[in-house]
């Protein structure tokens, strides 16, 4: 998506400050505030960089670093930005997901599904010095059916069922839905009793043949399943733009760097196209 670099920066900036609250001055690494480093990890994805490459084109965007409030002669280190991705929890970018999400319209009805993204980019002498074989990562994302903003996301290696991990969301995000649409992988009927439980209308089509069944999915595409859709077109847009690969080498790290991927999706939503 080509946006605004510098719109998207000071987006950043402000929904970092939002996310993070009063521990946003709160030092980091290196001595720079939180959200600095929160902010410069959100232009590093965006543009591509790598912890060596981001404070090398910092020295020529004097536009960028006034946003951050830095210095030329100042600028953190590659490997103090590489620390503070270690330094700042999940808790972080969760929270920067949540406040980027909920700057676009709510509609209160979701759709639910998985998309899986190559981890093989790390080196191999790496995955197999940890003794790690997995490949690829299983996400389930929960998005807004009609601005295609992702609220929630849930991140696994072991690849566990749709039916383990769609209740797991929607749960965390119950208060604010009114309908979830999903398609078959996400059925049985445990599922849909919780999710009627929480007060969530269930849109998921069942297995099978029986005309009931079929009249049942009738049923459920006349009220909005055919708007699972959305889901796939927000995989879509985030692979085009940031890739389908992680490049971290720790599993916590790519699980990081995933929910900033999706959170950065929604931030380039709001900022002026070039």
């Amino acid at each position: 998506m080509e946006i605004d670099l510098l719109d998207f920066v000071e987006q950043c900036r402000d929904l970092v400050k939002q996310a993070l609250g009063k521990h946003a001055g709160e030092p980091a690494s290196g001595g720079f505030a939180r959200w600095v480093h929160v902010v410069l990890h959100c232009f590093r994805l965006e543009e591509g960089h790598s912890y060596r490459e981001t404070p090398n084109r910092l020295k020529y965007m004097a536009e960028i670093r006034d946003v951050l409030g830095l210095d030329r002669d100042e600028l953190p280190d590659y490997s103090t930005i590489y620390k503070s991705f270690d330094r700042l929890k999940m808790w972080v970018w969760r929270a920067l997901l949540r406040v980027s999400a909920q700057q676009h319209p709510q509609s209160g009805h979701a759709a639910l599904d998985s998309t899986f993204f190559d981890r093989r980019a790390a080196s191999s002498y790496y995955r197999q010095r940890s003794g790690s074989d997995v490949q690829t990562l299983k996400v389930t994302t929960l998005t807004d059916r009609e601005s295609l903003a992702v609220l929630d996301v849930h991140i696994s290696a072991r690849w566990k069922h749709d039916t383990k991990t769609g209740p797991q969301v929607v749960r965390r995000n119950a208060d604010d839905l009114l309908s979830v649409a999903a398609d078959k992988a996400f059925h049985n009927w445990i599922t849909k009793y919780e999710f009627y439980a929480l007060g969530v209308e269930p849109l998921i089509l069942q297995c099978g043949s029986r005309p009931l069944t079929k009249g049942h999915n009738t049923l459920i595409r006349s009220n909005g399943y055919s708007q699972r859709w959305m889901a796939e077109t927000s995989y879509s847009t985030t692979k085009r733009s940031l890739g389908d690969a992680v490049r971290a080498l720790g599993w916590y790290r790519q699980f990081r760097e995933i929910v900033l991927m999706f959170a950065i999706i929604n931030i380039e939503k709001l900022c002026k196209p070039l």
